[in-house]
């Protein structure tokens, strides 16, 4: 009954209810009185060692899945956890009141390794709370990334469950086990299950506050193309005294076409590049000025001081909204000890773009094919291997769902909600507009220093509580059909 639900949608929206707020004021007081049972639950749940990259964990990745079906039915989920040529996925719905809207939440129960074992202060997978200059924090594999996230927007269902018998929306739950190993069932898995899966929109907390105090939502994701490229010259490496000055050297050849690549002011040449990418608001500009993160503070980081990209943008533009061209590897001739004098036959090098806005993959490797064979001798050839490609993604800003996000993050944080870029891509919150035709909202509430895939991972007490709290708000504010336009 719940899939055809989900295959046939939900009907218009009912009037929001003028006793919402009173609600709501009672589902925050059960939230902050079992926050302790919230924090033994989490527990539970870290103490499964659900690695992904590890055959020897199999087991236990599902057991977690297992763990989170079981906690879900408890609570009047139809849940079940779903066979994969991987690790399992867990799927859960509950129907909201008639005519509700429809929500997706995306999480993953799987978790990093956890070597170097020694650099632990403690027991991995048993979670302890502690006392930090920082705050209380949650320790343990698992609490930031993402089982304590995940389970922030579970706590706020219990909550609402609990206290008024029903969720205010309908919602489904997915939360696959291969996050932390490429999610290689993921995709299959949406195209087998679209059906079953679309809803209005979609939720995932996989993502950061700007700070310990400041909330904020992730509105864009920059797209990625991989490219390897192979120039070749002569039929073997060359006595460099033999032939030095006469012959084609690969690496020259290379080195001269990929400083080709930028200009002076750090632009990228390759012509048709900035297709499709359009000019940061003023008024986001701003936002983020006021961040407070100069150049020098972020590249200090690094060692580093003095931005090279487009001169002119902050750095925040730059890893956010901007996008790049960049030499991940490069290689040829002799690299081993001591000193060979030859001219290499072959010159190699991997090469990674990041894309925003509309910058379209397939285009722009086209166009960095065409820009490398312009510029080669005649004596030389070139071979190119792609390494896989996937668009940005750029939310609106001036969305229902972003605006009504920031105001309630902003009412539970007691700060203004910021909104942020990220540097990196997220591919299923590609996959769910590409393939269910669903705008994602980003919110998490993990930080900077959380130290995930790392030695003492750690999560905040007020991530952990104040997350739930504003999932909460959420929730009752998504009751209302328009809130949730992308």
């Amino acid at each position: 009954m719940l899939v055809r639900l989900a295959q046939r949608g939900f009907a218009a929206m009912p009037p929001v209810s003028s006793d919402t707020p009173a609600k709501l004021s009672r589902v925050l007081a059960a939230l902050d009185a079992g926050l302790p049972a919230s924090l033994e639950r989490l527990k539970a749940l870290v103490a499964i060692p659900s690695i992904s990259t590890d055959p020897a964990y199999a087991g236990d990745c599902r057991r977690a899945a297992q763990w989170l079906a079981d906690d879900l039915a408890s609570m009047g989920f139809a849940a079940s956890v779903r066979d994969t040529p991987g690790h399992p996925m867990v799927v859960a719905h509950r129907q909201g009141p008639m005519g509700a809207p429809h929500v997706l939440f995306y999480g993953h129960y799987d978790v990093q390794p956890v070597d170097p074992l020694d650099l632990w202060t403690t027991q991995p997978f048993d979670m302890t709370v502690a006392d930090t200059p920082g705050g209380t924090v949650l320790t343990g594999r698992g609490t930031a990334d993402d089982k304590g996230q995940l389970m922030t927007f579970v706590e706020a269902c219990r909550a609402w469950i609990n206290v008024h018998g029903e969720l205010p929306v309908s919602v489904t739950v997915l939360f696959e086990g291969e996050e932390e190993s490429g999610s290689p069932s993921l995709k299959p898995f949406l195209e087998a299950h679209a059906a079953e899966l679309k809803a209005d929109a979609a939720l995932v907390c996989d993502t950061n506050m700007w700070d310990a105090d400041t909330p904020a939502i992730s509105t864009g994701l920059r797209g990625l193309v991989g490219e390897e490229i192979t120039i070749s010259a002569a039929d073997r490496d060359l006595h460099s005294g033999y032939f030095g000055g006469a012959a084609a050297n690969p690496i020259h050849i290379l080195s001269r076409i990929l400083a080709d690549a930028h200009d002076a002011d750090g632009r990228v040449t390759i012509p048709g590049f900035y297709d499709g990418v359009a000019e940061t608001p003023d008024a986001i500009k701003a936002m983020w000025a006021g961040l407070g993160r100069s150049d020098e503070a972020f590249l200090g980081e690094v060692g580093l001081s003095v931005p090279s990209g487009e001169k002119g943008r902050s750095v925040l533009e730059l890893t956010w909204a901007r996008p790049t061209f960049e030499v991940n590897g490069i290689w040829g001739g002799y690299t081993g000890a001591g000193f060979k004098t030859v001219i290499a036959a072959q010159a190699h090098a991997k090469i990674s773009f990041r894309l925003v806005g509309k910058q379209d993959p397939e285009k722009l490797r086209a166009a960095f094919r065409a820009f490398v064979r312009e510029r080669l001798p005649a004596d030389c050839t070139v071979e190119f291997h792609a390494h896989g490609a996937g668009p940005a993604i750029q939310l609106d800003y001036d969305s229902p769902m972003l605006q009504t996000a920031r105001a309630l993050l902003s009412e539970e944080w007691g700060k203004p909600a910021v909104m942020i870029g990220m540097g990196g891509s997220i591919p299923i919150v590609g996959d769910f507009q590409s393939m269910l035709g669903m705008p994602s909202l980003l919110v998490g509430f993990g930080l900077a220093d959380d130290r995930i895939h790392s030695p003492n991972e750690k999560y905040a007490l007020k991530s952990f509580a104040k997350g739930q709290r504003s999932w909460a708000r959420l929730l009752a504010a998504f009751a209302d059909r328009a809130a949730l336009k992308g």
